[in-house]
């Protein structure tokens, strides 16, 4: 049996107490960070590939079905604002297309082909990157995506949990996160979505360091798309200049981003 499948560690989940069930959960998702930390060289093997490619051209694409699919677009959805990169850099693909991301589409991640048909729409090229994304690793969908991204010459890895998968055998670089039996059996998207989650936001925030989008420890490319973000980017450019609140947030809305505004104020504007 699948790890991913085994019953849980709890049972007689319906007499716990509110607090007794929340225990029971807490005390699974701190499981989720070692065994992440077993897979670190993985990870960053991975990633030292990514960057590679992403620095001749290349773009990172997610695919996968359900919650691992939701993840992916999540984590792909996040990198132009916080890193200012164009939409087309780093995109997720689900199974069953954009409305699966709220409501299932029925058989959809049975398809083997259908990530690969999808990821026809943009073009695919060998400085591309396709990461599965499938919690048992057996999903239809997302192994017959990557297998045919590897035929055709692009970087592949996976992130799953469970160990020796279908899944994991197609990819160049498999990222296995074992974490173990959930909560309520068999409900991936606890912490098997957890580790998923923190994997996604491992390699796209160390890959958007390596490509530069971030000085010191700050989001200087930074889309400034609501009132919080144009006051964190007035304070950051206050930091690394001399200029005050008002000109400071001044400069950075004619500028456009805390990176080209520093640089103008370094450059006499």
């Amino acid at each position: 049996m699948r790890t991913t499948e085994s019953a849980s560690n709890y049972d007689n989940l319906e007499s716990m107490s509110v607090l007794e069930l929340l225990e029971g959960i807490n005390a699974e998702d701190k499981k989720v960070s070692d065994a992440i930390a077993a897979k670190m060289t993985s990870i960053s093997n991975f990633v030292e590939a990514l960057v590679q490619r992403m620095k001749q051209g290349g773009r990172l694409f997610y695919i996968g079905a359900g919650t691992s699919g939701r993840l992916g677009i999540l984590d792909a959805s996040e990198c132009p604002p916080t890193y200012g990169v164009s939409h087309d850099l780093v995109i997720g693909l689900i199974a069953g297309g954009d409305s699966a991301i709220r409501k299932a589409v029925e058989h959809a991640e049975d398809d083997p082909n259908g990530a690969w048909n999808d990821l026809l729409a943009f073009s695919p090229t060998p400085k591309d990157t396709v990461v599965g994304i499938a919690a048992s690793g057996t999903t239809p969908y997302v192994i017959g995506g990557v297998k045919a991204a590897q035929d055709h010459g692009l970087l592949t890895a996976c992130i799953t949990c469970n160990e020796h998968s279908p899944l994991a055998q197609v990819v160049a670089h498999p990222i296995e996160i074992v974490v173990g039996p959930e909560f309520v059996t068999g409900s991936t998207r606890m912490k098997s979505g957890t580790a998923q989650k923190m994997v996604l936001n491992m390699i796209s925030t160390s890959a958007m360091i390596q490509l530069g989008h971030v000085k010191g420890n700050r989001m200087v490319d930074m889309q400034l798309s609501n009132a919080k973000l144009v006051d964190r980017g007035t304070k950051m450019i206050m930091g690394e200049t001399s200029l005050n609140y008002e000109d400071a947030k001044a400069l950075l809305l004619e500028k456009g981003s805390v990176r080209a505004a520093v640089n103008a104020f370094n450059h006499g504007r």
